[in-house]
């Protein structure tokens, strides 16, 4: 097997912003895993990542005589793995619009591969392919990677029983509990999609979950949660109240009631109590979502888009956030009223009171903490990610 390494895509990182300042793209996660874990299960290999300078220090890259480059905004499929597979040296795979999924070579590329390097021969791939193009689309094809990273991960394997008998599952043979997970006077839905519980995750009473759904590893849903289809609840995480086709990357909490639907919540995020977010306009027309790219808004072509937030960020109790909203890292944000529809990074306030530049030795002392609450290390990689992330921000609205 040639040495893998997943490469970023300039125009679909900046495309994924605000999650992509502190992860490769693979780094993302939707369904189960994320972009990484799932090409990582499939090859049954250990990766690294290409990806933009200032984070090659927390993801390097490692290159040998064989390399193996695969896009990392891709989603794996049977076809797609067989046909890389197949790659000979200086070969490569792109979408018939020229988007470069794959190539096998003995050179250490410094950039990502490009359709047009005449050094290398590229052949189209047309097969279906689920590739993460835009923000909505984490939670947009998240259902549909839910059941294919359920049926692999459980694939010939056993699940824990669930002991509990105040707990009902509708047809509990789509529902997988890992070691150590616990449900407790749960109603457990798994009629429409699979239901994955995780290692060591808790199941608390009342809660309702219809499938497709995971929880991560260590993660919980809280008393009387309501977690609505197509969700993910990454790793240690804490979810309460009601969550719709929504993905928690992991880290996070939302630990009491308020609504978050077609959301994406990144790593080291807190929601207060009473948060909400809108995630459908009353003229039911499409809604519109900042991009980093133009610094406009531009059509998502949904109709339904809610909440995107940013690595770090942070908010308040009562919060309401409007529909296609855009929280960049590391934001502390609160306050009466709906919020703007994009608040850069570093940005420090709300809409009833106005914003100023959240000081970055403030949110890196608030990082640590975090940090040190879940018995991590917030290293110097970690702090000067943030700096990097401060230092090219511009608060502007």
């Amino acid at each position: 097997m040639p040495n893998l390494i997943l490469f970023d895509d300039p125009n679909l990182r900046t495309a994924l912003l605000p999650f992509t300042f502190t992860r490769p793209v693979a780094g993302i996660r939707v369904g189960i895993q994320t972009l990484a874990e799932k090409w990582a299960d499939v090859f049954d290999v250990t990766l690294s990542f290409l990806t933009v300078s200032y984070l090659q220090t927390k993801f390097p890259a490692v290159s040998t005589t064989d390399n193996l480059y695969i896009n990392g905004a891709v989603c794996p499929t049977p076809a797609l793995q067989q046909a890389i597979a197949e790659l000979a040296p200086e070969q490569g795979l792109t979408t018939p619009d020229g988007l470069v999924l794959a190539l096998r070579t003995a050179s250490a590329l410094t950039d990502a591969p490009a359709s047009t390097d005449a050094t290398f021969q590229f052949d189209f791939f047309s097969e279906p392919l689920t590739i993460i193009r835009h923000v909505w689309d984490i939670f947009a094809a998240n259902g549909e990677q839910l059941r294919a990273d359920f049926a692999r991960i459980t694939a010939g394997r056993q699940s824990q029983p669930i002991t509990d008998p105040f707990t009902h599952c509708y047809v509990p043979e789509n529902v997988f509990l890992e070691e150590g997970a616990t449900v407790k006077a749960a109603i457990l839905n798994a009629e429409a999609g699979p239901i994955y519980i995780g290692r060591n995750a808790t199941v608390s009473e009342g809660a309702i979950i219809i499938g497709p759904f995971s929880l991560g590893e260590e993660s919980a849903v809280n008393l009387g949660g309501k977690m609505r289809p197509n969700t993910t609840v990454g790793p240690f995480c804490k979810v309460g109240g009601e969550v719709n086709n929504a993905v928690f990357f992991g880290y996070s909490n939302k630990g009491h009631d308020g609504f978050l639907g077609n959301a994406v919540i990144g790593e080291w995020c807190n929601l207060g109590a009473n948060v909400n977010n809108s995630n459908l306009k009353n003229d039911y027309s499409n809604v519109k979502l900042h991009a980093y790219a133009t610094g406009q808004l531009e059509d998502t072509g949904r109709m339904f888009c809610g909440l995107l937030l940013g690595d770090f960020s942070r908010v308040g109790i009562s919060t309401m956030f409007n529909t296609g909203t855009v929280v960049g890292v590391s934001t502390n944000v609160f306050g009466g009223g709906f919020q703007p529809k994009f608040i850069p990074s570093f940005s420090w306030g709300g809409t009833a009171d106005g914003f100023t530049t959240y000081r970055i030795d403030k949110a890196i002392q608030v990082a640590r903490e975090a940090f040190a609450r879940r018995g991590k290390p917030f290293d110097a990689v970690e702090e000067s990610i943030l700096r990097t992330i401060a230092d090219n921000t511009q608060p502007t609205r």
